[in-house]
């Protein structure tokens, strides 16, 4: 379907734009945001359908967010060069009072 990019729509929540940026304002959201927005053409009220929106997206070079990994699929954190990295790049005096604060909790 032919859409004009500079077609005037309402994006639910957001007011009246042109289709182009319309589209480039949904594309960013999370899946599930995006199948909720809805973008209706102002010439007759119609609501501009999830597969339209996708299809013009691809043709005009806009991409949609990217799918977000669960954080129990991320990889550990190295914490021990993360500590090291931290204390090699502190400055003595800091490192002194944070030893001697370690001294005084570890004592009560």
């Amino acid at each position: 379907m032919m859409s004009d990019p500079e077609e005037s729509v309402r994006l639910q929540g957001y007011g009246e734009m042109k289709l182009r940026t319309a589209i480039a304002t949904v594309m960013p959201l999370a899946p599930r945001e995006r199948a909720e927005a809805a973008i209706f053409r102002v010439r007759d009220g119609v609501r501009v359908a999830a597969s339209e929106i996708a299809e013009l997206a691809s043709e005009w070079g806009i991409a949609p967010a990217p799918e977000v990994r669960s954080p129990s699929l991320a990889p550990e954190p190295h914490w021990p060069d993360i500590v090291r990295g931290m204390v090699r790049e502190a400055p003595l005096p800091s490192l002194m009072v944070a030893f001697l604060l370690g001294v005084l909790v570890s004592r009560r």
